[in-house]
């Protein structure tokens, strides 16, 4: 936890001594701090999350899934040379079964590894303008000054927020459906009565 502090602690200087160097006007200033740097860090904070958990979920489903055959395959040649209770040998399959089933499905509902690919996207789009912003190059190559370049870079960085926001929104509609579905495909398969009806009702 420390370390990933520091890292954001880093770029917050970082970027306040490029500021510092700019001839920027107050208002400009505020910009740069409450608009830009802070959506920087956070979407920095809110990767790196999603990027430990998707970590997390996905190695406990893969290290348990390799462990599993093996704990099936002692259980059914349990001989009384293994000195291994049974008991324990079928406990462990058990809860390592669920522990792996709950990780996938962790995973499959939350999406951390979609939102860490989303939220470094974004982050890293932010700091390419931002570096490009400081020197300025790039899109910012035919400016003079960063007071004449600053609207069009507010304007680049409100645009993709607006991006970030949109697709996050679209992820989420795009989910709620994908779960409904789901949700109506577990209800006819537990109640084949109602596929027939509808098939019926089709003819």
């Amino acid at each position: 936890m420390a370390k990933k502090d520091s890292y954001q602690e880093f770029l917050k200087e970082d970027f306040h001594k490029l500021f510092v160097g700019m001839n920027l006007g107050d208002v400009q200033r505020h910009f740069l701090r409450s608009r830009w740097l802070d959506q920087v860090l956070w979407m920095e904070g809110k990767a790196n999350l999603a990027r430990d958990r998707y970590y997390f979920l996905r190695l406990t489903t893969i290290i348990g899934g390799v462990i599993l055959p093996a704990l099936v395959s002692l259980n059914i040649s349990t001989t009384s040379e293994i000195k291994i209770p049974r008991n324990l040998i079928i406990g462990s399959t058990f809860a390592l079964s669920q522990l792996v089933a709950i990780s996938a499905a962790i995973e499959e509902f939350f999406h951390y590894g979609e939102r860490w690919r989303h939220y470094r996207r974004t982050v890293e789009s932010l700091k390419t303008q931002g570096w490009q912003f400081s020197q300025l190059t790039g899109p910012y190559q035919n400016y003079t000054s960063h007071e004449q370049a600053f609207n069009f870079f507010a304007g680049q960085v409100e645009n993709i927020i607006q991006l970030d926001v949109e697709v996050y929104a679209t992820q989420v509609v795009q989910e709620k459906k994908e779960e409904h579905q789901n949700q109506q495909n577990y209800i006819l398969m537990q109640n084949p009565k109602i596929t027939n009806v509808e098939d019926k009702k089709e003819e």
